[in-house]
């Protein structure tokens, strides 16, 4: 995975997260003008993962995509919202980590 790769993965996440608050923020305070931009910023960042299919596949990078988002999502519930996952949901971050690690780790050639 290219350096461009991760550029693209990183604009991407930072759209998603963007329209995943909008989208709390919404359920907070129903205004049709927050479900607009998180419709609008959600098309933005699937436009920005066909970029990311074109070079990994869409195996590599939908999985990629997943699970930073659910995590950084969950980074972005309990630092702005005051969530806090239990034990159960912690691990399964961590897996999630875990397993975010072990697809892009660098593969030897052969």
């Amino acid at each position: 995975m290219s350096a461009g790769f991760f550029a693209w993965l990183g604009a991407a996440m930072a759209v998603f997260l963007t329209a995943s608050t909008a989208l709390r923020a919404y359920v907070s305070a129903p205004r049709i003008g927050l479900l607009l931009v998180a419709l609008g910023l959600y098309t933005l960042g699937n436009l920005i993962m066909v970029r990311l299919m074109r070079e990994t596949g869409m195996a590599v990078a939908i999985s990629i995509s997943a699970v930073l988002q659910l995590v950084l999502a969950a980074g972005v519930g309990m630092l702005l919202f005051g969530e806090r996952p239990g034990m159960l949901q912690s691990a399964g971050l961590v897996l999630g980590i875990v397993a975010v690690a072990l697809i892009v780790w660098p593969t030897r050639p052969g």
